[in-house]
């Protein structure tokens, strides 16, 4: 036990200050994001539940909250964005996100493969075709892909980017 300390000890005192500490997290740059998501078959949204949210039955509520600045309500969470489209989540559902325009019609239907960061997501258009595929990982960063594995955009922070760094949408995150 002895002979353990000491050699704890000395490994300590050897390594340089600065010596960065390893925290397991798994960084992702566009080709290891994209190699992520080819390894799973998109997950698909069932027809009925698809339909069922076609029209949103609170867009009025929703688009008011929105212009207050409100996002959390009871039963739902909500996202505007620049291009004045807006999301929504269900709390009794969040592995979809409903996006509607400004009509409150929908223009596409995401489904999440897991809850948990770092975790893929599946948009599809309104008749079911899928649109592209992201790898969602952390709440600021989300790398996003067509179908073919192209990269489209790169959320990070508040703006997105597009394949040449410019900036494509902003969002507001509320805290």
């Amino acid at each position: 036990m002895k002979n353990l300390l000491i050699l704890v000890l000395s490994i300590c005192t050897i390594l340089p200050a600065n010596a960065g500490i390893i925290t397991g997290g798994i960084e992702y740059n566009t080709n290891s994001a994209r190699e992520e998501l080819n390894r799973t078959e998109p997950v698909k949204i069932p027809e009925d539940l698809l339909y069922a949210n076609i029209k949103d039955k609170n867009r009025d509520e929703n688009l008011s909250n929105l212009l207050k600045g409100k996002t959390e309500l009871i039963d739902r969470t909500l996202a505007y964005f620049s291009d004045r489209s807006y999301g929504v989540i269900y709390k009794k559902d969040t592995a979809h996100v409903w996006y509607y325009n400004n009509r409150g019609e929908l223009t596409h239907a995401e489904v999440k493969n897991s809850l948990k960061y770092p975790y893929k997501t599946y948009k599809y258009s309104k008749d079911n075709r899928l649109v592209n595929m992201s790898l969602r990982i952390s709440k600021n960063e989300t790398y996003i892909f067509n179908p073919d594995g192209k990269l489209i955009a790169r959320w990070l922070g508040k703006y997105c980017y597009d394949e040449n760094n410019n900036i494509v949408m902003s969002r507001k995150i509320l805290e």
